[in-house]
C-alpha cells in the first residue's frame, strides 16, 4: 500500500473501535473522538467544533495543490426479524450498532479559490438475511470544503483549507450529533507545483512565517519518503512528520498508542463467548479477530523488540 494511505488510513480509523473491541465495553460507548466536525448548534454548546483549517506554505515561482479531505460517515445498523423488519438487538450474526462508511471530497489544481459542497442525502438500504435483514441508515451531511492559494512573494505562497459543517441539526445531544458529524476528517495535500514546508521545523528563513500559520484542529505534517516535501497530512492527531506504520504491524488495531504485540496477546485471550460478540459487533473489529487467529509464530516473534538505531549515550 501507498505509505501515505497508509498513514492516513490509521488516522482515519484511530478510535474506530478499542480493545476489547466489544460493543459492551465501556470503553465503546461513546465512540470517534477524534476529529470530529460537527453541526454549528451541537458545537455551540459543547468543546467540539462546527470547522477546521490548516494552513500551509509551498516554495517555489509558482504553486498548486490537489486537496483530499475523508472523513467518516456514521451508519447505524439495525438487526430487524421477520418480513416486517422488526427491530431485535442481533439476528444473523450481527448486532444491532453502528458502523461507519467513508466520505471524501477532491479539489484539483487549487491556484486561487476552489470550493467543493458536501451534500450526501440521508439513506436507507436492506440486506436480507435469514429470518429478516440488517437495516443500515444515514443522516444528511451538508457542508463546504473551500481552499485558497495566496502569493506572500516571488518565491513564497500559502495554501488554506477550511471544513464546515452545515448540517441541519439543533439538537445538543452527542448522539444526534455524531450521526450528523465529519468523523476523523482530514487532509491530504499534494503539491504540483511549488515543494510543501515542514510546519514543525521549517528552514530558518521561514522560521516567522510558518509561525504565522493559523490552524484550528488539524496538525499538518510532511508524508512519504524521508527528505520528500510534495505531500503534506493535515492529521487531527499529533504527528511528526514523515510518519511511519511499523513494518512488524500485522495490521491495523485503531489504537496507534498502544502496542500491537500486547493487543494481539490480549485478543488471543478472548473466551469464545466474548469472541462471538466481536464478530457480531463490528466488521472491521471482525477482520482483526481473523487476523490474529492466523498469525504464524514467526510473524508474532516479530512485535516482540526491534532495535531501530543504536547512538551512544553520556557524551561518548
Amino acid at each position: 500500500m501507498d505509505p501515505v494511505r497508509e498513514i492516513a488510513d490509521a488516522v482515519l480509523y484511530e478510535g474506530h473501535v478499542l480493545w476489547p473491541y466489544r460493543r459492551s465495553a465501556i470503553k465503546n460507548r461513546q465512540r470517534w473522538t477524534f476529529g470530529g466536525v460537527y453541526p454549528a448548534a451541537y458545537a455551540q454548546a459543547s468543546s467540539d467544533r462546527s470547522a477546521v483549517q490548516v494552513e500551509c506554505l509551498l516554495e517555489g515561482q509558482s504553486a498548486a495543490v490537489d486537496v483530499e479531505v475523508r472523513f467518516l460517515h456514521v451508519v447505524h445498523r439495525q438487526a430487524a426479524s421477520g418480513e416486517s423488519l422488526e427491530p431485535v438487538d442481533e439476528l444473523g450474526g450481527y448486532l444491532t450498532w453502528d458502523e461507519t462508511t467513508e466520505r471524501t471530497v477532491m479539489l484539483s489544481d487549487v491556484r486561487e479559490a476552489e470550493r467543493a459542497i458536501v451534500d450526501v442525502p440521508p439513506g436507507r438500504k436492506v440486506e436480507p438475511v435469514d429470518g429478516g435483514g440488517i437495516v443500515r441508515s444515514w443522516q444528511r451531511l451538508e457542508g463546504l470544503v473551500e481552499a485558497r492559494g495566496e502569493q506572500r512573494d516571488e518565491r513564497l505562497h500559502l495554501v488554506r483549507v477550511t471544513i464546515r459543517n452545515e448540517s441541519p441539526w439543533e439538537g445538543i445531544e452527542r448522539d444526534g450529533a455524531i450521526r450528523r458529524a465529519f468523523v476523523s476528517a482530514h487532509v491530504v495535500l499534494r503539491a504540483r507545483e511549488g515543494e510543501l514546508v515542514s510546519a514543525i521545523d521549517p528552514p530558518a528563513h521561514l522560521e516567522a512565517p510558518t509561525e504565522g500559520l493559523r490552524n484550528d484542529g488539524l496538525w499538518p505534517v510532511l508524508v512519504g519518503a524521508e527528505g520528500q516535501r510534495d505531500t503534506v497530512l493535515a492529521s487531527p492527531i499529533i504527528l511528526s512528520d514523515y510518519p511511519r506504520i511499523a513494518p512488524e504491524s500485522p495490521g491495523d488495531f485503531f489504537d496507534g498508542g498502544e502496542i500491537d504485540g500486547l493487543l494481539v496477546l490480549n485478543i488471543l485471550g478472548l473466551t469464545d463467548e466474548e469472541k462471538r460478540e466481536l464478530r457480531a459487533g463490528d466488521p472491521r473489529a471482525r477482520e482483526i479477530l481473523e487476523r490474529t487467529e492466523a498469525m504464524t509464530p514467526e510473524e508474532m516473534g516479530r512485535l516482540q523488540g526491534t532495535i531501530r538505531e543504536l547512538r551512544p549515550v553520556g557524551g561518548r
